[in-house]
């Protein structure tokens, strides 16, 4: 490990190490807070100049001074030339509790298989996994999937690890009946005991966020006092849209099975028609909205074009219904696909796999998305997209909505479609029509701007690593 101490001009002294051609792990940056912004400039500059041998991987932030004038930004530069910065896989435990809308499960899931393609073991503990059966129904080699039972114990069938990383979802409190057997002087390995080990690193994964917070939150420690991990840190890590959070889940290969995927094979071998129509994906909870756009669609189609909507399964297919069961339209429930008067026909789908879900998004001409993981996925996908924010009753969902319209510079077309489809209630005036052109070009530079940040497994592995050594 090099360490810097930056008296001056952080941003050239650092950058000249760019002609350093070895595999050093990490930089650790002294700097002072008012080069914050120099921060978010000598990333694109060092990336510049050491032709993608680095990458720069911020995992803290500005504490501001302390003794002596100075401060330490918990920043990295990592290289990514490799898969992975470990030289022997870690065992990871990830605790998850289910909710209703499966979103927590398929972040955590896509984190596990991700972690084990880098190489590493994942024990993923989940309170409920029948969901997996048809998101996941091949699991994934080296993800081994066990039942969260209260009180926990371990399965009879389960090899008990001592983990090296453990990690719980979304602030889910991991059972205290784990942490006791992880604390406990029974571990050994490589002729250590459990003194002289090193305690897990324990991280709490949060929510994904575009709002200013999460950059000040991102990577702070949280020493616990009580517990059997009394002594121990937690830290909180938080997945985000700039180089100062925890970054976005993105499997190594994605790009390249992108690139790969035929939509007309794909279209045909789930009977759809791959001409002729604009496909739009469905993936949403109940806007107040969609019965104005299912009318403007089967009365004007999209760019004059008719219109197959592939609505999801649950609760987007339910919306649907209700929507058309309120006098807009007619159908023959008995079958999943079916045509209306005009310009709109839609199929209802199964339930999809992740990777099916991929392709759904890789397939369509606009993606309708909710929630946290979809929103991922429509982002890589480069599809025109609308998404719709998980609501709260207190409104809070509005300005995590304009974070993400701000953070990502959305064209004021797309941000005022997002307000009408997230509005409370039905909008008192005709539905705009979507400006797919637009759209498409915002989403071709979302992709390529958020593509160029570190993705959040190789950031939560150098940030594993930096706490390890």
């Amino acid at each position: 490990m090099v360490f810097l101490k930056i008296v001056g001009h952080a941003l050239f002294q650092v950058a000249g190490l760019a002609d350093i051609q070895h595999a050093a792990c990490f930089i650790e940056v002294a700097v002072n807070t008012w080069q914050r912004r120099q921060s978010r400039d000598f990333a694109q500059q060092l990336r510049a100049e050491s032709m993608g041998f680095f990458s720069v991987w911020c995992v803290g932030r500005f504490r501001g001074l302390s003794h002596g004038g100075r401060a330490l930004m918990n920043a990295c530069i990592v290289d990514n030339s490799g898969m992975t910065l470990q030289t022997a896989p870690l065992q990871w435990a990830i605790f998850c509790r289910v909710i209703d809308n499966f979103g927590d499960l398929g972040v955590c899931w896509r984190l596990s298989c991700d972690l084990a393609q880098h190489g590493h073991r994942v024990q993923l503990w989940l309170d409920d996994s029948t969901a997996l059966a048809w998101m996941a129904p091949h699991g994934c080699p080296g993800v081994e999937v066990l039942a969260w039972h209260t009180p926990w114990a371990w399965p009879p069938h389960a090899e008990p690890k001592r983990a090296d990383v453990i990690l719980e979802a979304f602030g889910c409190e991991i059972a205290i009946e784990f942490m006791a057997v992880q604390a406990a002087n029974t571990w050994t390995t490589a002729g250590m005991n459990a003194q002289s080990m090193p305690p897990p690193v324990w991280i709490n994964l949060e929510y994904l966020s575009a709002e200013p917070y999460v950059e000040r939150c991102h990577a702070l420690p949280s020493l616990q006092s009580t517990g059997p991990g009394a002594g121990w840190t937690k830290w909180f890590f938080y997945p985000g849209f700039t180089p100062l959070t925890g970054g976005l889940l993105r499997e190594p290969d994605l790009a390249a099975r992108r690139a790969q995927f035929d939509p007309r094979a794909w279209l045909a071998a789930h009977g759809l028609p791959a001409v002729g129509e604009k496909r739009v994906s469905l993936f949403c909870y109940e806007p107040a909205a969609l019965p104005a756009l299912l009318q403007h669609w089967a009365l004007n189609g999209l760019d004059g074009t008719p219109v197959r909507l592939l609505v999801a399964a649950g609760r987007p297919r339910q919306a649907v219904q209700q929507a058309l069961a309120q006098g807009l339209m007619t159908q023959n429930q008995s079958v999943s696909r079916f045509s209306l008067p005009g310009m709109l026909s839609i199929s209802y789908l199964p339930l999809l796999t992740q990777t099916d879900y991929d392709h759904l998004l890789w397939a369509s001409d606009l993606n309708f998305v909710r929630g946290e993981d979809s929103l991922v996925r429509a982002l890589w996908a480069g599809q025109p997209w609308v998404w719709q924010i998980y609501p709260q009753t207190d409104g809070a969902h509005h300005a995590k909505l304009q974070a993400l319209m701000d953070r990502l510079d959305m064209p004021a077309s797309l941000q005022a479609f997002h307000r009408t489809w997230n509005h409370d209630s039905a909008p008192d005036v005709a539905l705009a029509a979507p400006d797919l052109a637009t759209w498409q070009g915002f989403a071709n530079g979302a992709r390529s701007d958020l593509g160029r940040q570190a993705d959040l497994v190789s950031q939560l592995l150098g940030f594993v690593a930096a706490k390890k050594s």
